[in-house]
């Protein structure tokens, strides 16, 4: 059985940092990350992580953003700096089986950006 473990998440001012955490157990997943969904949007990607260590970032969070993998720990991290308003949004913890040619969700964790 999947399970992740979200945390991190909550309001800051424009221009502050948040770290969001996320610990996964019951597989080995070969990509792990993050997507979020503002108000009346579509889901998107904000930043992901091969095991290999290969990342991807969204072009609007490229040189604020930075994710991390701790692979014996099977957790990713989102270390999030110069926030702004449009950052705001549910952000969901991703992972993909290569095993079972399947994703997997967390639950989502609030981030509000707003003075």
């Amino acid at each position: 059985q999947v399970q992740f473990v979200e945390s991190g998440g909550g309001l800051v001012q424009p221009g502050g940092s948040l770290r969001l955490s996320c610990a996964a157990s019951g597989r080995i997943f070969s990509i792990m990350g993050w997507y979020r969904q503002a108000p009346g949007k579509q889901r998107e990607l904000v930043a992901s992580v091969t095991g290999a260590g290969t990342t991807n970032y969204a072009d609007s969070v490229k040189g604020r953003f930075t994710i991390s993998r701790d692979g014996a720990k099977n957790t990713v991290d989102l270390q999030m700096n110069s926030l702004k308003p449009e950052d705001t949004a549910v952000y969901y913890c991703y992972a993909f089986s290569r095993t079972e040619l399947r994703d997997y969700w967390g639950q989502g964790t609030q981030v509000t950006v707003s003075s």
